[in-house]
């Protein structure tokens, strides 16, 4: 119910704001949404994002799996950690525009540059939560797994992979609310498609309409697939924690 209240204000809200700016510069919802009806009817508007939600879902599968590796890894051999955080310290504060721009001039104008470059931003994320969480692990556990003779691979399912799992949850949270922006330059800057792309064209045509139809497509999608399955996800991983009376 409150939802739909936020809701309501917000289309209030931005009717009013239409009215006062003019429709040249923010159309009313009727225009933008006879622009996702045109999109839609077409078949534009879902190959566009079909397009987008591919491209997310291959580089955020990527980031996350390299990410959880090396975290681990970092987190559990000092070694490690002092050969990688340097790598770490300037990933996170490299830019992500000059990531693509180098993966598209290195790589070419490819799908494969295109992924790779939004994995590459997402993957420090992943790795500093993962890196925190293996150095937060309870060492009595471990002490038992050794004790009790439990095999590596079940003392990792079942004593390690538990704690860890709240930390793999947020970096995965963090992580995809990082890729939905990332993705949009990437397909800005050098895809023939995509919402990214389609934003692109509409800002160099000044067709507003468009632009929002596609923007706020999108965001829809987001909102959607955070609700349905991330939040989900992120509670299940958590359940056996106990909860704050």
């Amino acid at each position: 119910m409150l939802r739909l209240l936020s809701f309501a204000v917000f289309l209030a809200t931005w009717w009013i704001a239409a009215l006062l700016a003019g429709g040249q510069k923010l159309p009313p919802p009727p225009a933008v949404l006879t622009a996702i009806v045109t999109e839609a009817t077409s078949g534009a508007l879902f190959f566009n994002l079909g397009v987008t939600l591919a491209r997310v879902a291959f580089a955020f599968t990527l980031a996350m799996t390299l990410g959880t590796a090396i975290g681990y890894l970092m987190g559990r051999m000092r070694l490690a950690n002092r050969l990688g955080d340097p790598w770490l310290i300037l990933l996170l504060n490299l830019p992500a525009l000059v990531v693509i721009v180098l993966a598209y001039i290195w790589a070419g104008l490819t799908e494969v540059a295109a992924i790779a470059a939004i994995a590459i931003n997402k993957l420090p994320t992943a790795v500093v939560t993962v890196r925190e969480g293996t150095r937060a692990l309870d060492a009595a556990l471990d002490e038992m797994a050794t004790v009790f003779a439990i095999p590596r691979w079940k003392a990792f399912r079942h004593v390690i992979l538990p704690q860890l799992a709240p930390y793999i949850a947020a970096a995965a949270r963090s992580g995809l609310s990082l890729v939905w922006k990332i993705v949009l330059v990437a397909e800005l800057l050098g895809r023939p498609n995509g919402v990214g792309f389609e934003i692109g064209i509409a800002f160099q045509l000044f067709d507003i309409p468009l632009l929002l139809a596609y923007s706020l497509t999108f965001a829809a999608v987001v909102l959607a697939i955070e609700t349905v399955l991330v939040q989900p996800f992120e509670a299940r991983l958590s359940r056996w924690r106990p909860r704050a009376a």
